[in-house]
């Protein structure tokens, strides 16, 4: 992944769902990353959260249990402040249950 990634948020979402999809958690978690990074403020630390969901589901299938767990936990806090607005058309709740039943399975990151 380029560190100078130049992505929308729809591309990015896009891109993300389609390496998690193929199993490649990390890989999304560098596009979700590179989102945060152009994001403007105010959307700053839902880009935040996706990339540390992604992250953290990293860890959940490399056997990092404690270090996915709390990942996970700052992920669900951090998505859920955009419950009202939720921007993008991103399953909010979804992401939040995902993250807090431990990151099993794959997440959908759009409604």
């Amino acid at each position: 992944m380029p560190d100078d990634l130049a992505v929308t948020p729809d591309e990015a979402l896009d891109q993300a769902q389609h390496l998690l999809d193929a199993g490649r958690p990390f890989h999304a978690h560098e596009v979700l990353e590179a989102a945060w990074k152009a994001a403007p403020d105010d959307e700053r630390e839902l880009w935040r959260g996706l990339a540390q969901l992604a992250v953290g589901l990293t860890h959940a299938r490399r056997g990092n249990t404690d270090g996915a767990a709390r990942l996970l936990d700052r992920a669900a806090l951090r998505i859920a402040t955009f419950a009202d607005s939720r921007p993008y058309n991103i399953d909010i709740d979804g992401l939040i249950d995902f993250a807090r039943a431990g990151g099993v399975g794959t997440p959908r990151l759009r409604q």
